[in-house]
């Protein structure tokens, strides 16, 4: 057994059986030893930030980490953008990066880089192995950072000398710690405040926006009156017929600080107090209301779930002392083709138990609405705002959840910056369908240019915001991926299109004008 087995037996025996991977020279002893464990999934991708975003989407519908394979300190780098996104999602992550031979390094060759300080920014849990019988005992615990609460990300180097060096035995899995739960005197301070009569907003992410944490929070809002609200950009939503609803920050400062205004007490479930997501002159980056007071019933890494249950108790707020989404549909629509009309017609046919994966953007304002009394399903966002996220994003939860299908709303700016996700989709027969929103602009940046005041925006300017010149053409694109695509030319040409792609398994490309 060499050192490479050693760490894929030990990747498999604490439970991370995938391993998205765009390898090179240094990594093919990994490579080699995946025939020899062959419980260990490999997804080829022909860019890292196509890899880094798939073990995102994996890991925030599989409640586990799947693994990454990079090449060197480029490949890590390429893959950076994407690392982000997931830690912004407490997305559990185990990045092995490749690394030149431990006597290698002195030559300083072309592709040599301090690994170790282009990772350090971007994880929580960071060694290199130097010993092929360390390598192991590393991944173990490699795998346990990146279990641990709220979920992080583990970066693990190997250099090829340790890959290939002969290695005794793989390790066994390591004790995960639970997650801390909410005290009584915590509790209780909390419902104090939420009987004071003052205005109170509820405060949602993380593990509080699935069913359970839904129903409590709903339950506690009912009961009390207080507003209950989640963050602009959570992770993971469950949402739809049958489900509460909860209403997302909004993405605008002056919208989101008016959400809060009045507010007295903001009570942060799974989450960490609201900033702006970006500055702008004259106005306040923090978006909590002077004189509020900010209470944290549980921490991104607490169990929010048993914290909300435990309040709702403590309000004495009924069992079914809650509301859901109605089931609905919208009309189908008919006519031109628009932002409007894509999401009725996403709305008229997404099936239950859905995932949708959403950077839309600009032109997916409409889908959430749409889509609110569809048939149970979850919900994706970019979580920390680098675009390119969205179609790596599917790929991991189609992976994840094989029997499901998924949804992937993409803004054309954002699906040049991983299209090769197109690739991946086509050969690992995924059931993905991408409504791409083609608009031919960055259209958030001429939103953005006008509001943070910029001076002296002329023609030259607006013109680093379009993508036309020449047009894009994403059918073309898919289909030279191995994707079926069609662009429809009017409301009824896309449900016909939409309708066909839920019906058939495989993935599918909707290009859509707009």
């Amino acid at each position: 057994m060499n050192g490479a087995q050693s760490l894929i037996q030990t990747l498999v025996a604490c439970g991370v059986d995938v391993c998205f991977m765009n390898p090179g020279t240094s990594e093919m002893h990994f490579v080699a030893a995946l025939d020899s464990v062959p419980q260990l999934r490999p997804v080829l991708a022909l860019f890292e930030g196509v890899v880094t975003g798939a073990a995102d989407g994996y890991a925030r519908m599989a409640d586990k980490p799947a693994a990454t394979l990079l090449h060197l300190g480029p490949g890590l780098t390429n893959g950076l953008a994407n690392v982000h996104n997931a830690r912004r999602a407490w997305s559990p992550m185990v990045n092995i990066v490749g690394d030149h031979a431990t006597y290698h390094k002195a030559f300083d060759a072309p592709l040599n880089s301090d690994v170790e300080g282009l990772a350090k920014p971007m994880t929580d849990w960071l060694r290199s192995s130097t010993k092929p019988n360390d390598v192991a005992a590393d991944v173990a615990a490699a795998v346990l950072a990146a279990r641990t609460a709220p979920g992080q990300i583990a970066t693990l180097i190997l250099p090829a000398d340790v890959s290939w060096g002969q290695a005794t035995a793989a390790a066994k899995a390591l004790s995960v710690p639970a997650r801390a739960k909410a005290s009584d005197a915590l509790v209780d301070s909390i419902a104090q405040a939420l009987r004071s009569g003052d205005k109170c907003v509820l405060l949602l992410n993380g593990l509080a926006l699935r069913e359970r944490g839904l129903i409590a929070a709903t339950r506690v809002g009912k009961q009390t009156g207080a507003r209950v609200m989640c963050d602009t950009f959570p992770g993971r939503m469950q949402r739809g017929a049958g489900l509460p609803a909860v209403q997302r920050l909004n993405y605008f400062a002056e919208m989101a600080a008016d959400d809060l205004k009045d507010t007295r007490h903001l009570i942060l479930v799974g989450t960490r107090s609201p900033a702006a997501f970006f500055a702008y002159p004259g106005k306040p980056s923090d978006l909590v209301p002077e004189g509020c007071k900010v209470h944290v019933l549980a921490s991104p890494a607490d169990d929010a779930i048993e914290a909300l249950e435990h309040l709702a108790e403590a309000v004495g707020a009924p069992k079914d002392g809650y509301t859901v989404e109605s089931a609905r549909r919208p009309d189908k629509p008919t006519g031109q083709l628009s932002s409007a009309a894509v999401a009725a017609g996403i709305g008229v046919y997404l099936p239950q138990n859905a995932i949708v994966v959403d950077e839309g953007n600009t032109e997916g304002i409409f889908t959430p609405l749409s889509t609110a009394g569809a048939p149970a399903h979850d919900w994706l966002f970019n979580t920390g705002g680098s675009i390119g996220l969205g179609l790596p994003l599917a790929i991991g939860a189609a992976v994840a959840c094989p029997g499901r299908k998924v949804v992937c709303l993409e803004g054309d700016g954002s699906a040049m910056y991983t299209i090769q996700a197109l690739w991946t989709m086509a050969r690992e027969k995924l059931d993905v369908t991408t409504v791409v929103f083609a608009n031919r602009s960055y259209k958030i940046l001429n939103i953005e240019l006008m509001r943070v005041g910029a001076e002296g925006a002329g023609a030259r300017a607006k013109d680093m915001l379009d993508i036309s010149r020449p047009d894009l053409d994403f059918v073309s694109l898919a289909r030279g991926m191995g994707v079926d695509a069609c662009r429809p030319d009017s409301a009824e040409a896309f449900c016909i299109a939409f309708e066909r792609a839920m019906r058939e398994p495989g993935p599918h490309l909707i290009e859509c004008l707009v």
